[in-house]
C-alpha cells in the first residue's frame, strides 16, 4: 500500500546507523511517524526532505506495520528560519506545540496552516519573533478547542473589563476588582490594547492573522499570557521553549 502526501516534518530523530524516525503533519493524514530508511546515507536521494522544518511532498508506503518513505521532492523549505538561531529555537518550539496539539491520523488543515503561516512569518516577513510566537499561541489554543472566553468580565459583564485580567485555570476574563469570585488559579493582566490584541488573534481572520500594531508593553502582556496559558491547559512544559528563551536571553 502507498500513500502519497504532502506534509511538514515536526520532528527527525536519528534511529540505527542510517535511519531516522519522523513525526509528519500531513495535510490528509494529520500526524503521521515514519521511517526513512537510509536517508543519512551519503547520496539519499530523500536525505534533504527528511529533515525538520521542511514541507515536501512524500510518497510512503507500509513496511513491518509502520509508514515508510520511498520518495520525498521539497516543497519548501525555510532557508531565512534554519539560518538564524533565535528564529530556529522559536520554530522549533512552534514544531514542539504543533505535535502535542495534533492527534495521530486525525487530520488538523487548521493548525497545520497555523504553523505554515508562523513559519513563513518568521522566514520573510520582517516582525518581531514574539509577535509570532504570541500570535501562534493564542490561534493554536483556540484551534484546538482551548478559546478563553473573551467577551467580557465572566463575573460583572463589562466588555471592556477594569484593568483586564485572564485566569488561566478558568480560562476566562475578568475585571481587576472581580478578582475574587472568579476562583483559584493565576489571573495574568493585560493591558486594554493587548486585551484586544488577544481577541484579534484568537476571533481574527487567520490570513491577517499579524498584522497587529500594538507598544512593546501590551506586547509583552499578551505574550506572557499566551506562553502561560498554553502551558497551563497542557499541563507541560517544552524543552524547546526553555531552549528558546535560552538563546534570546544570552543576548
Amino acid at each position: 500500500m502507498h500513500l502519497t502526501t504532502k506534509a511538514l516534518v515536526l520532528r527527525e530523530t536519528a534511529y540505527k546507523e542510517s535511519d531516522k524516525i519522523l513525526t509528519l503533519l500531513s495535510q490528509t493524514e494529520g500526524r503521521l511517524t515514519v521511517s526513512a530508511r537510509g536517508c543519512r546515507k551519503k547520496g539519499s536521494a530523500v536525505a534533504a526532505a527528511c529533515q525538520m522544518l521542511v514541507w515536501a511532498e512524500f510518497t510512503l508506503y507500509e513496511f513491518q506495520g509502520r509508514w515508510a518513505v520511498k520518495e520525498a521532492v521539497i516543497e519548501r523549505s525555510f532557508p531565512g528560519v534554519t539560518s538564524d538561531l533565535d528564529k530556529l529555537a522559536l520554530a522549533s518550539y512552534l514544531a514542539e506545540v504543533t505535535e502535542a496539539l495534533s492527534e495521530e491520523g486525525q487530520p488538523e488543515p487548521e493548525l497545520l496552516s497555523l504553523t505554515l503561516n508562523s513559519l513563513h512569518a518568521l522566514d520573510k516577513l520582517s516582525l518581531p519573533p514574539a509577535l509570532v510566537k504570541t500570535a501562534f499561541e493564542w490561534k493554536a489554543m483556540a484551534i484546538a478547542g482551548y478559546e478563553p472566553m473573551l467577551d467580557g468580565c465572566a463575573v460583572c459583564g463589562a466588555e471592556a473589563p477594569e484593568q483586564p485580567r485572564l485566569n488561566l485555570t478558568a480560562g476566562v476574563l475578568h475585571c481587576a476588582a472581580c478578582r475574587g469570585e472568579v476562583g483559584e488559579g493565576i489571573s495574568m493582566p493585560l493591558t486594554s490594547a493587548a486585551l484586544a490584541g488577544v481577541r484579534h488573534f484568537v476571533w481574527g481572520d487567520p490570513k491577517r492573522l499579524f498584522s497587529v500594531t500594538w507598544d512593546s508593553e501590551s506586547l509583552r502582556r499578551s505574550g506572557e499570557a499566551s506562553e502561560a496559558y498554553l502551558m497551563t491547559r497542557l499541563e507541560r512544559g517544552f524543552r524547546t521553549l526553555d531552549f528558546y528563551k535560552s538563546v534570546t536571553l544570552e543576548k
